[in-house]
């Protein structure tokens, strides 16, 4: 069964409860028959919930790998002449504020 047709259920027991006169031995059917549906939909929902988390965790560990390749080159010193002369340009360094005026 579905999520959305355990809801649907769900939903035909409740418009049922809420219109017609249920004798107690239909009621006590229907509301263990909602137990088992709300069982279900909540297991549903958390397997969707721990299958997402694995895809934002894989997403975040791709977005990481990129810095810890830069961080490797750095420790094997194969960092780009380019950058460091830059880093000598800027007192500061990349993206970094250059100090107080009168330091220059």
């Amino acid at each position: 069964m579905t999520y959305r047709e355990a809801l649907e259920e769900l939903e035909t027991i409740l418009r049922a409860l809420e219109t017609d006169a249920v004798d107690v031995d239909d009621l006590t059917l229907r509301v263990e028959r909602s137990a088992e549906l709300i069982r279900l939909c909540r297991h549903k929902l958390r397997h969707a919930e721990t299958s997402l988390d694995r895809v934002f965790d894989s997403l975040d560990e791709d977005e990481q790998e990129p810095e810890a390749d830069a961080e490797e080159d750095a420790a094997d010193g194969d960092a780009d002449p380019e950058d460091e002369a830059d880093d000598e340009e800027l007192p500061g360094g990349p993206g970094r504020p250059s100090g107080p005026s009168w330091l220059r």
